[in-house]
């Protein structure tokens, strides 16, 4: 049976399930099938745009869409969210980056939220240094930092650790760790282990998968938290259900990202 077009769940219930607590979902662009948390949920907003649901929590029926932003791209060009919700579906040509700034936004979030709480080394020096004392859950590297200081840095994640080294990213700017990080300059980053960390380890994964960086940025190692549960972590964590650490409305039904 074809899950993405069937129309009963969708209608009987009033949001998406969690990720991992209900059946596998069927992309419409590939046909094949996967769990929601390796998937995008999309719905129908106002004025029949189609509207990423990254937290698979807002209502109505949905259609679902492999976590990448080619399939997401090629569900756009072929217009198969208007036959996958059986009704007009506007999906604007720019999103699928749209879906990538809001990944990254994501992650950016995890970041802070991880800073927080404490779990963020920052500047070369004490980075090595965490890395040696093998208090260390993942190494960060900003995306369009100097090639040398990433390659040094994982040569030590790899001496210390071997094949068992905790995951490397590279998926936010050094602007974005700025920002994040309330920081200058930020190149180079070590989380330490907390439940922060998983919040951005699944945030930063489910990004790397959506550019197709997986093989480089994503080793699947340490990162156990589903993205719901993220999104669970960061709500709890932000003081306040449903909005980020800016405090800006993130409950399910706004269907305004844009601030």
């Amino acid at each position: 049976m074809d899950l993405a077009l069937e129309t009963g769940q969708d209608r009987r219930e009033p949001a998406a399930p969690l990720a991992g607590a209900g059946p596998e979902r069927s992309c419409i662009v590939t046909r094949t099938t996967a769990a929601p948390e390796k998937l995008i949920r999309f719905v129908l907003g106002p004025d029949h745009a189609v509207v990423p649901d990254l937290k698979r929590k807002l209502p109505g029926r949905g259609v679902w869409v492999g976590l990448s932003k080619t399939l997401v791209a090629q569900a756009v060009k072929k217009q198969l969210f208007s036959r996958g919700l059986r009704e007009k579906a506007v999906a604007s040509p720019d999103l699928p980056d749209l879906i990538e700034t809001l990944l990254a936004r994501d992650a950016a979030q995890g970041l802070a939220l991880a800073n927080k709480a404490g779990l963020v080394t920052t500047g070369f020096a004490k980075v090595e240094a965490a890395i040696v004392s093998g208090k260390i859950a993942a190494l960060v590297h900003a995306r369009d930092g100097a090639a040398d200081g990433k390659r040094k840095l994982r040569q030590a994640l790899r001496r210390r650790f071997g094949a068992e080294a905790p995951p490397e990213f590279e998926v936010l700017t050094i602007d974005e760790m700025d920002s994040a990080l309330g920081r200058g300059n930020v190149v180079h980053t070590a989380i330490g282990a907390g439940p922060a960390a998983k919040v951005f380890l699944a945030s930063a994964r489910r990004l790397a998968l959506y550019r197709g960086d997986d093989d480089k940025d994503g080793p699947e190692r340490g990162a156990d938290l589903t993205a719901n549960e993220a999104f669970g972590q960061d709500s709890e964590a932000s003081g306040a259900t449903g909005r980020d650490v800016a405090g800006r409305d993130r409950s399910p039904g706004n269907f305004s990202w844009d601030a």
